[in-house]
């Protein structure tokens, strides 16, 4: 059982800390509520930018990883479609250092063309690299833009085009900054060898100060129902081809999403799930594949990517999928093989929160969708499933009016 404590400062940041003696070491876990979905869709990428913007000087202090690296730290950031999380992890007696530095720029960039110009070219790069210039790179692309239509989850985190990056003007970037980069718009997640009072008395000194931002209301397009199935096919120069199915599930606040990330577990995860049993194995159909939810808070996506083994035509590689989906709409899901996918997640949860980073950036994330110490309750909503949730949910998920199919062939050179 995870003991958290909150406190809310007056200019709305929230705090939540879980203090683990078994180290010598914090983690200061700050998580923004604005991700990719928060984008116009004519200014795409920008979150992603800010990940990078952030680690270029601050109000104050122009470089941002010289304190960290002098006081024995390490830090890093992600972006996602939802949120912007970054992290810093320290020792004790330098905790103070992380408070200095992350509420330096939550106060204000240095915002400078200089800056701006530095960090464009680094997105702009990565890119190039993830999208451009790498086998199947731009699959997530091509796959997003056929299964939504309305909700800005239709581009990817990295955003939409290059030109959106390479144009993005200094008030832009200002304005970007001061909608959603505020401690009333963020949840700062503290644990590790730290006092509880001393976590509320570093945050009142270092964030109290800042003021709250008038943030902007979230109305995002519903998207609107699949009625009938969407296909796509593609010729790349890449080794082998590969088949890419999404199926629309709920939303990450629905009891259903857990089911669906089961059957996921059920599909893929590990050497006995039916498809690597299967299709890998027995049938040698797939070199390899896999199944997973998006964990997008909006309604999201199932997606199955596989790569067929040689000789297998894509057409035969996505009928063996849909024979395998099809069997779990039967009461072919026996208890046995359901406990076994509960007992993986579990140990699986219990080691991934002994770690201290861990558990400051999960508690930040469980605070912003409900409540931090709903991570105590996650293995018993796993363990509620049931074989006829299963099916179902199967029955009703899995069927091509709900499919986006994504065919991407090799070049024959």
């Amino acid at each position: 059982m995870i003991k958290v404590n909150h406190y809310t400062l007056e200019n709305g940041l929230r705090i939540v800390h879980n203090e683990n003696r078994s180290t010598q070491m914090v983690a200061l876990n700050i998580l923004y509520n604005v991700g990719s979905r928060d984008e116009d869709p004519d200014h795409t990428g920008f979150a992603h930018l800010f990940e990078h913007l952030m680690f270029g000087g601050s109000a104050n202090i122009p470089d941002y990883d010289t304190p960290v690296q002098n006081a024995g730290g390490e830090n890093n950031a992600w972006t996602n479609t939802d949120i912007t999380n970054y992290y810093i992890t320290l020792p004790y007696q330098n905790v103070e250092t992380g408070f200095w530095l992350e509420s330096d720029r939550m106060l204000s960039l240095d915002f400078s063309p200089q800056s701006l110009e530095v960090q464009r070219q680094v997105v702009i790069e990565e890119f190039k690299q993830r999208n451009l210039n790498q086998p199947y790179g731009d699959a997530s692309h091509l796959l997003r833009e056929m299964a939504y239509q309305d909700h800005p989850y239709r581009w990817p985190t990295i955003g939409k085009e290059i030109s959106h990056i390479a144009n993005a003007t200094l008030e832009e970037v200002k304005d970007f900054f001061y909608r959603f980069y505020a401690p009333n718009n963020a949840i700062l997640s503290v644990t590790g060898h730290i006092p509880f009072e001393d976590t509320v008395r570093l945050a009142q000194k270092w964030f109290g100060p800042i003021p709250a931002r008038k943030i902007p209301e979230r109305h995002l397009p519903t998207e609107r129902k699949q009625t009938s199935v969407r296909r796509l096919t593609v010729t790349r120069k890449v080794p082998i081809d590969a088949l890419y199915m999404a199926f629309h599930i709920c939303n990450r606040f629905q009891p259903e999403y857990y089911v669906y990330d089961l059957i996921t577990d059920l599909l893929s995860n590990g050497r006995s799930s039916r498809f690597i049993q299967n299709l890998v194995q027995e049938k040698k159909l797939f070199a390899s594949i896999d199944a997973y939810i998006s964990g997008s808070l909006d309604e999201g996506l199932l997606h199955i990517t596989g790569k067929p083994a040689a000789g297998i035509s894509l057409e035969e590689a996505e009928k063996a999928v849909w024979e395998e989906l099809d069997k779990l709409k039967t009461p072919s899901v026996s208890e046995a093989e359901l406990e076994k996918v509960k007992n993986r997640y579990e140990s699986e949860q219990i080691f991934n929160n002994l770690n201290y980073l861990n558990v400051a950036t999960n508690l930040a994330y469980f605070e912003l969708i409900g409540k931090a110490e709903d991570i105590n309750c996650e293995v018993d909503k796993y363990r509620a499933i049931t074989t006829g949730q299963v099916q179902e949910t199967a029955r009703k998920t899995f069927v091509p009016e709900n499919c986006s199919i994504l065919y991407y062939k090799a070049k024959n050179t």
